[in-house]
């Protein structure tokens, strides 16, 4: 499957909020070629995850993890990879964490954003078989990052102190030899 070409920020498509994925579309080849499609491209950048929006359709799917080491995030611990349609995110407990993101649709740029610490995410697989699990750290931040992608929501948006936002090369400049956002 050919990689995608990944919408940037202001592309006015990445501010929609996507639609449900309908049962009929579960086992199709639109939704077969829609998840090689994403994780093709999600490969193809490097990335912790990849929403449908990103690729300029509007549906609720995200795919992430890798069930590698990622080279944009070298210390963070590795997620299975993981198709989730139709998410509904809950959190549990009070706690918020603060640290930086990246999005291959604001490339060259990372800021500070505080996220649910632990939640529970709720959807289908491919094969609308459900998932139910509960996560924290890393794995929250990706989950909870690429389900804002299906609302229309940006990291940027959830950002409060813009003084901890900038450059890629120029904040972690031992990333720049392995990967952009």
């Amino acid at each position: 499957m050919p990689v995608r070409d990944i919408l940037r920020m202001g592309d006015p498509r990445l501010l929609q909020t996507a639609s449900p994925v309908p049962d009929s579309a579960f086992g199709s080849s639109w939704l077969s070629e829609l998840l090689q499609a994403m994780y093709d491209t999600m490969a193809a950048a490097n990335g912790a995850g990849l929403a449908a929006p990103q690729i300029g359709v509007s549906s609720q799917v995200v795919v992430f993890g890798s069930g590698q080491p990622n080279p944009r995030y070298p210390s963070a611990p590795v997620i299975p990879p993981t198709v989730l349609i139709n998410p509904v995110l809950t959190r549990i407990g009070d706690g918020e964490e603060t640290d930086w993101e990246g999005c291959l649709s604001v490339p060259g740029l990372r800021g500070q954003v505080p996220r649910w610490q632990r939640l529970r995410y709720q959807g289908f697989d491919e094969h609308r078989q459900p998932i139910d699990r509960t996560v924290d750290g890393f794995h929250a931040r990706v989950v909870q990052h690429e389900c804002d992608h299906l609302q229309g929501v940006l990291y940027p948006m959830r950002m409060r102190d813009f003084t901890q936002f900038g450059f890629t090369d120029v904040l972690f400049p031992a990333l720049t030899d392995t990967a952009d956002d």
